[in-house]
């Protein structure tokens, strides 16, 4: 390797990052869509396994851990689908942050 080349790592791509990227699971979305998911499973699940007259009295004789979990599930849905069709680019920077000076 002379000192003119770049180092490259095993997959063969320079070490550092020449052009853009997906931010990919770092991307905020990849976690609310996660979180929100979960909660809205395990509200689905409370909403199958836990429905009785007594919750229902409760609510109007309406089934509402089944109908939230429903709805989270489809935000979430949402969130990945957004992520999916819009990811974030992260642009590489123009100058490496070692040959940046002090300000001035």
């Amino acid at each position: 390797m002379t000192v003119d080349q770049p180092a490259t790592s095993r997959h063969g791509a320079a070490s550092e990052n020449a052009g853009p990227r997906k931010a990919g699971p770092f991307d905020i979305r990849v976690v609310i869509a996660g979180l929100i998911g979960f909660y809205g499973t395990v509200l689905i699940i409370m909403g199958l396994v836990m429905d009785s007259a007594a919750n229902r009295a409760k609510t109007g004789d309406v089934n509402a851990n089944l109908w939230a979990g429903i709805g989270m599930a489809a935000v979430a849905a949402a969130f990945a689908i957004s992520v999916r069709l819009r990811p974030v680019i992260i642009e590489s920077p123009a100058q490496p942050m070692e040959s940046v000076g002090p300000p001035r």
